[in-house]
């Protein structure tokens, strides 16, 4: 049943990692917040699943990295990378006090946890609810939403922030007319399947020719197996079934591993993806902010969007606690410092991912850009760091916005 007409601090469209992540954060600080979305209640979507070790850093300092685990999630110990001219490296994750681990849930599990604590926190949880429209002011500020079910029910949500982490079609960042700042040249087309029964030693990533796969062990005893190429390969390849292209690309990045997804059996049906490239938008203005793949979609190939989504929800957090609190200077503070500080963490990762998803690489660039992959994730994760608890304790509203 849809409910509306109570006036928000915070309403947020799309509860997936991004949105249901800073729907949390809100609330926990006190905030009144509602978070919509128009798929049903811990359904599936396609992921690459692979939390990077700043993802896995805040879901432990947010206390929900144990449901994780409770949820049958393996630990991840070790990342090995496999090349098609024989060599592979093992690399073990290092271990600290924050993270010894790296997991990959699916993402019906993950979401499912981010949105249970969000309702935990006070959040006021929609499901099959599609955002219609923008609520404006007169003077064109945003003013909430406009949301209708499945039988055409609407409601309208006031809010005084407007938060857009409904994907990279999103109807927010459309609606409130955010504009490009940046774009990638170029995006991974890929075909993704789960294997029961495929044992893998962590994250295993292969790259050969023009051509990168992975296998990711996930929950419910599966492994997730993709393959990566340019679309125009892809396309090519897939004239002659999506099958034998999978056992193509397969084989191109890592022919030693070929052998034991033969001997494993396929779970479920194979999953595409044309591919499209990365983009950085405008994300915020008059009353409306953007989150996760919504303001910022780099390609999959450096499966780092959930880590990213998880990061961006607790920047955006932070901008809107510190605009209301006034513990920054005003000129700094609030939404434009938000994306700064995104861009400024980003732009690396946005870079080398670009330049993996080329495919345009020799076997020597790739273990170049892999290494410039890395150093992004360091740099990331000691910024994390370094940020203050400051997470709890303010209750009053937005209206300082």
């Amino acid at each position: 049943m849809l409910r509306g007409r109570q006036r928000y601090d915070v309403v947020v469209v799309g509860a997936r990692v991004a949105g249901a992540s800073t729907a949390l954060l809100l609330a926990r600080a006190g905030a009144r917040v509602a978070l919509v979305d128009r798929a049903p209640y811990g359904t599936d979507t396609l992921s690459t699943h692979a939390l990077m070790r700043a993802g896995v850093l805040q879901l432990r300092r947010w206390a929900l990295l144990d449901e994780v685990v409770a949820a049958g999630t393996p630990a991840v110990r070790r990342s090995t990378f496999h090349y098609s001219d024989g060599e592979s490296v093992e690399v073990a994750i290092r271990t600290d006090a924050d993270v010894s681990a790296l997991y990959a849930p699916r993402r019906h599990v993950l979401d499912r946890i981010l949105v249970d604590a969000a309702a935990a926190a006070g959040v006021e949880v929609q499901h099959e609810a599609s955002m219609t429209a923008l609520l404006r002011h007169d003077t064109g500020r945003v003013a909430g939403v406009r949301i209708a079910d499945r039988t055409g029910r609407a409601a309208d949500l006031p809010a005084t922030i407007t938060v857009g982490a409904d994907g990279i079609r999103s109807a927010v960042a459309h609606d409130a007319g955010s504009a490009m700042i940046r774009r990638g040249r170029s995006g991974s087309a890929m075909l993704y399947r789960y294997y029961a029964d495929l044992p893998a030693t962590g994250y295993e990533w292969a790259y050969g020719h023009g051509v990168a796969a992975g296998f990711i062990p996930t929950n419910e005893g599966r492994t997730g197996v993709f393959v990566a190429t340019t679309p125009a390969r892809m396309r090519a390849l897939r004239r002659d079934g999506t099958q034998r292209a999978f056992a193509t690309l397969l084989a191109t990045a890592a022919p030693r591993l070929t052998e034991r997804v033969a001997a494993a059996a396929p779970d479920g049906r194979m999953y595409g993806w044309a591919g499209t490239p990365g983009f950085m938008r405008r994300s915020y203005g008059p009353g409306w902010a953007l989150v996760g793949d919504t303001g910022y979609f780099k390609d999959p190939i450096t499966t780092h969007g959930m880590t990213d989504a998880l990061r961006d929800a607790e920047l955006l957090t932070d901008a809107i606690l510190d605009t209301v609190a006034g513990t920054v200077p005003k000129a700094t503070a609030g939404l434009p410092r938000y994306q700064a500080i995104r861009d400024e963490l980003s732009s690396q990762m946005f870079d080398v991912t670009d330049r993996v998803a080329s495919y345009a690489w020799d076997l020597d660039e790739i273990r170049i850009l892999l290494r410039q992959v890395s150093s992004a994730m360091r740099t990331e994760v000691t910024y994390l760091q370094s940020l203050p608890n400051r997470l709890g304790g303010l209750r009053s509203g937005l209206t300082a916005l």
